[in-house]
Order: structure tokens, then C-alpha cells, then sequence
């Protein structure tokens, strides 16, 4: 089919830019991988199906608001990069004891991204196959978790860095390919039948809690907070502007497309609904996603595993090793798999990155409030947003709902 065919010419295009030297060497672009890597990871997979399912002809704008919603939580975080880089050890005790309580937060909200990142693995990974279950894809979830616990103790994360690097190239790849598909069904769509204009399943307070349980899907720019040992504080700041800017931009175009193409019910809702739908799209997006899925929720398991047996040796002052941390992590991880299902993991994770980022708007607005900011002078005004965006997180931590009837 020619459309196989465009989709391989653009996914193939796509790969040989990004592994051009020029830019696979740049250091804007390599610091922006590792923020880029988890914002457009999972949450691709699953986020259209279910903005689709959920809100209808509006998916677009609840898309727009997700995106908003991170690029100002990003704000706390880069102005907080920023006066740490400016006061370095002589902020007040109040401000280090509340950024001691985010990193906790952000320890187990890591542990709960591992589960959610396995648990995809496992659903896709036996999506295609005739094990396709919800046990036998927990038992490859399980596995998986081994494997990621094996690789920690024997030789620790730093061997498979370049794993990231090659799998952020070719999930990219892929989802330029997805796209140009996309676009060509959406055309051939509106010149024959006609878009599709299907009301919101879910309206009122359900779909803003049911919006605040999918904040998971859009998270990730937080990485570069904590890249600090590579990359000095204005090259951070302009990593995540950069991958929340292009992440931005994909999911825009990806749920525009989406959104009025596909009858709600021409797809179970499930955690690998996305395959049924890109299989009416062109017969190579199915394997091609696949593919994408399993090298991004395996780097992507790695990296936050290596994040989170970091954060407990750092935070217990090495009482726990790293290695302690990772079975921990395992341990809790394989209890989630057996217990919920990927939409209410998504919605625990959500909850526990909104803890965080409630409590990095807290830290934003302690430090704006006592000044002087950082172009001279005290600014009570950022403060404030600062506080007001604090509340909306514990609101996400508190009220975040999950998707029912997941398959």
C-alpha cells in the first residue's frame, strides 16, 4: 500500500535527522532529551483513545488545557532552578525543608511511573499476540520489573544511557510517521464521509477529575531540574522550554487529528486502544507502535528507576543504597501490577506528581515573596500565581480520578 509506504519514508526521514551529527551533538538539544523522553513516552500511547472516548469534538481543547496546566507548573520549576543557581545553600530553612518534602514526593511518584511504564510494556507487548490479556500481561510486566531489578544490582544505569538517546530517535521516528498517516486519513475523511463531531462522554466535574488523572500523560519536564551535575542552570531552563514547546506541538496536532476521524465505539477503551485505531489508519502503524512502545517504557523504566534509587540514598543521608532503593521500588511496583489496572496507576501517578509539583510552586512562591526576584526587586504578583497554581496541585493530588471501564 502506498500509504506503508509514505509512513516508512517518514519515519526513515525522521531517523536520519535526528542521528545527524549536528544536532544529535548540540547540547541544547541532548539536555532537552531527557525531559522530551518522558513527556511524550507513555502518555502518547494512551492519552488520544482516552481524550477521544472521554470529551469528544472538545479532546483538542482538554489537550490545550493539559498542556497549559504543565507549561505553568514548568514556570515554578524553572524559576526555581533559577534561584537555586543564584543562592545556591543560603536559601532559608523553610524553602530547603519544602524542596526535602518535593523530592520525597518525587521518590515515590517515580515508583509509581515504573509501574505505569511496565505495565504498558506488558500490555503491548502482548497486544499482537494470542496471549492477549490482562495475565499474561501482568506476568510480562513482572518479569520485566526482574530484569530492570537485575540490571540496577549487577551493573547499575549509567551502562544503558545510550539506550535513551536511541530510543527517543526512534520513538520520535515513529510518531512522525503516525502523524503523516494521521493526516492523510483525516483528508480522505473530510473529502468522503465527513468529520466527526461526537459529544463528550464525560462532562461537568467528572471530566476535570478525570482530567486531573491524566496529568501523568503530559509530565516529565521536571528532569531537567535534576541535571544539574551536566548542564548549568540557563541551559536547563531552556531544555525543558524546548521539550515542553515541541511536546507541546505534537500532542496539539496529534489529538486535532484524532479527534474527529474515529466513532467512539470503533475502539475498546483500553490501555492499547491506540493499536486498534492506527490499524484502521495504514497495517504498518500497529507493529510500528508496538515497537515505539516497548524500547520508550523500558528506557524510560530504567532512567526513573536509576532516579529513584538515587533520590533514597541522597535523602536518607545513605542509610539506603541505591540498590536498596531499587528493590523497594520492585517490590512496590509488582503489588500495583496485581492490584490495579494501567488506568488507575495512571491516576496514582498523576496524583503523586501533582504533590510535587504542588509542593515546587510552594517553594516558587516562598522565594518570589521574599525577593528580591531575579531581575531585581520583589515581585508579590508572581508570588501569588505562584500560590494559586500550589492549590491547583493539591486539588489534582486530592480530586484526580480514573478512567472507568478500562479494558
Amino acid at each position: 500500500m502506498i500509504i506503508n509506504a509514505v509512513i516508512l519514508l517518514a519515519v526513515t526521514g525522521m531517523l536520519v535527522v535526528l542521528f545527524h551529527p549536528k544536532l544529535a551533538h548540540a547540547r541544547l538539544w541532548r539536555a532537552s532529551m531527557t525531559p522530551l523522553a518522558s513527556i511524550i513516552g507513555s502518555g502518547f500511547l494512551v492519552l488520544g483513545p482516552i481524550l477521544d472516548w472521554a470529551y469528544g469534538k472538545y479532546a483538542p481543547l482538554m489537550m490545550a488545557g493539559l498542556c497549559a496546566g504543565a507549561w505553568l507548573f514548568g514556570a515554578a520549576i524553572r524559576f526555581n532552578i533559577a534561584v537555586i543557581a543564584r543562592d545556591g545553600g543560603h536559601r532559608p530553612r523553610i524553602e530547603r525543608g519544602v524542596d526535602t518534602a518535593a523530592s520525597w514526593a518525587l521518590t515515590f511518584a517515580y515508583v509509581i511511573s515504573v509501574a505505569y511504564y511496565l505495565n504498558l510494556f506488558g500490555a503491548f507487548g502482548v497486544s499482537l499476540t494470542p496471549f492477549d490479556d490482562a495475565g499474561h500481561a501482568r506476568l510480562l510486566t513482572s518479569a520485566m520489573f526482574l530484569v530492570v531489578l537485575l540490571i540496577g544490582w549487577a551493573r547499575g544505569f549509567h551502562a544503558l544511557e545510550r539506550v535513551e538517546q536511541i530510543s527517543v530517535a526512534l520513538k520520535l521516528a515513529i510518531i512522525a510517521g503516525l502523524l503523516v498517516g494521521l493526516v492523510g486519513f483525516f483528508i480522505s475523511r473530510a473529502n468522503g464521509p465527513g468529520l466527526l463531531l461526537n459529544p463528550p462522554t464525560q462532562t461537568g466535574w467528572g471530566a476535570l477529575t478525570l482530567a486531573f488523572g491524566l496529568i501523568v500523560t503530559v509530565q516529565g519536564f521536571e528532569t531537567s531540574r535534576y541535571l544539574g551535575a551536566d548542564y548549568d542552570a540557563a541551559l536547563r531552563i531552556g531544555s525543558m522550554r524546548l521539550a515542553q514547546v515541541i511536546s507541546a506541538g505534537i500532542y496539539l496536532v496529534y489529538i486535532l487529528l484524532l479527534a474527529y476521524v474515529f466513532l467512539p465505539q470503533s475502539a475498546e477503551l483500553s490501555e492499547t486502544a491506540i493499536i486498534g485505531m492506527m490499524g484502521q489508519v495504514a497495517p504498518v502503524l500497529p507493529l510500528l507502535l508496538v515497537a515505539a512502545a516497548l524500547a520508550a517504557q523500558f528506557s524510560a523504566a530504567v532512567a526513573d528507576t536509576g532516579g529513584s534509587g538515587g533520590l533514597v540514598a541522597e535523602l536518607t543521608d545513605g542509610r539506603l543504597s541505591p540498590r536498596q532503593g531499587y528493590g523497594a521500588l520492585v517490590a512496590l511496583g509488582l503489588i500495583l501490577t496485581w492490584s490495579a489496572d494501567v488506568f488507575q496507576i495512571i491516576t496514582y501517578a498523576s496524583r503523586a506528581f501533582a504533590l510535587y509539583y504542588a509542593l515546587q510552586a510552594v517553594i516558587a512562591a516562598l522565594a518570589a515573596w521574599r525577593g528580591p526576584n531575579l531581575a531585581g526587586g520583589r515581585n508579590r504578583w508572581r508570588a501569588l500565581g505562584f500560590g494559586v497554581l500550589a492549590v491547583l496541585g493539591f486539588a489534582i493530588f486530592g480530586f484526580a480520578q480514573a478512567v472507568e471501564g478500562g479494558g
